[in-house]
């Protein structure tokens, strides 16, 4: 055997030895998992143990066992929230994702000031969600009803904000202006990977544009709706910041989300009642982000 040969046949088994991690790799590891540890892992494994008891955020408290997670199912209060929350966490990903891809598509074709035009979609970025919220609850309580008058129309002559069955879709709509523009964005970006070949031969062919847009476009960006898609309805889940500024979970109790219910649950003295249900939440929560993650992957797969 030629001393090439026993170069070829050693270097498999070089190569399954592993490098020695350098020190420096730690310097920056170790202080970085030290405070994840310290103040994300360690509350949230005091807070389900705290799920077990009576406790009220302070003081003396008891263990209940499992009473705490019984007592979720049966209060109609915390499954009203859980509705309204999915219900508005798929509505809105619905509605952000339709409008941020035809904006996109819009964008990345060949019209006059797209840039200028990016730059002022993508505004609602660079304002704080509390901010644009509290903008839009003036306009429904104040301007809009103006507005439904002059035009009589009844639906719209009184506060969206103040109508049980009206006043989630004005979260929606609020939650769905400022979530466009990221959305839209990574779009983009979608859009661009794709080579510009695949379009002129699919002009060549005759196919159409919906035709194009359907099975040629959609499919090669399937990653990217699958990351707006699993990134929207995760922060959606938690909507919070939105609910406070425009209706503070009424009117009565039709727009208390899941977080908006934990933390004034807290504030309430429930404090163990609610870390069952953010334990419950956040085990929901991870096994609708695993098979989102699974059927996103395995379309981009086929589409591939």
């Amino acid at each position: 055997m030629s001393a090439t040969t026993q170069h070829r046949a050693t270097a498999p088994q070089k190569s399954r030895h592993r490098r020695p991690v350098e020190p420096i790799y730690w310097v920056f590891l170790v202080p970085i998992i030290a405070v994840f540890t310290l103040f994300i892992t360690y509350p949230a494994i005091e807070g389900f143990v705290m799920s077990f008891t009576n406790s009220m955020g302070f003081g003396d408290f008891d263990w209940i066992g499992a009473r705490n997670y019984i007592a979720l199912f049966q209060d109609e209060n915390i499954v009203s929230s859980y509705a309204f929350t999915f219900l508005f966490a798929i509505s809105t990903v619905v509605l952000v994702n339709v409008i941020a891809f035809f904006l996109a598509l819009g964008l990345t074709s060949k019209i006059k000031l797209t840039n200028p035009l990016r730059a002022i979609f993508v505004i609602p970025m660079v304002i704080s969600a509390i901010i644009y919220s509290y903008v839009f609850r003036f306009l429904f309580s104040n301007s809009l009803p103006e507005l439904g008058q002059a035009l009589g129309l009844e639906t719209l002559s009184s506060s969206l904000l103040a109508n049980e069955s009206w006043a989630w879709l004005a979260i929606v709509l609020v939650c769905t202006w400022g979530s466009i523009p990221s959305a839209m964005l990574i779009y983009i970006a979608g859009f661009m990977t794709v080579p510009g070949e695949v379009y002129e031969a699919s002009s060549i062919d005759g196919a159409s544009p919906a035709k194009t847009l359907w099975h040629i476009t959609l499919p090669l960006v399937a990653g990217y709706v699958g990351i707006n898609v699993i990134v929207g309805f995760k922060d959606y889940l938690g909507v919070y910041d939105q609910i406070v500024a425009l209706t503070d979970g009424g009117p009565g109790t039709a727009t208390r989300s899941v977080a908006f219910t934990i933390l004034r649950g807290f504030q309430g003295g429930d404090y163990a009642y609610q870390m069952a249900n953010a334990a419950v939440f956040f085990v929901i929560t991870i096994v609708i982000a695993l098979i989102q993650l699974r059927v996103t992957q395995g379309r981009t797969k086929a589409a591939s």
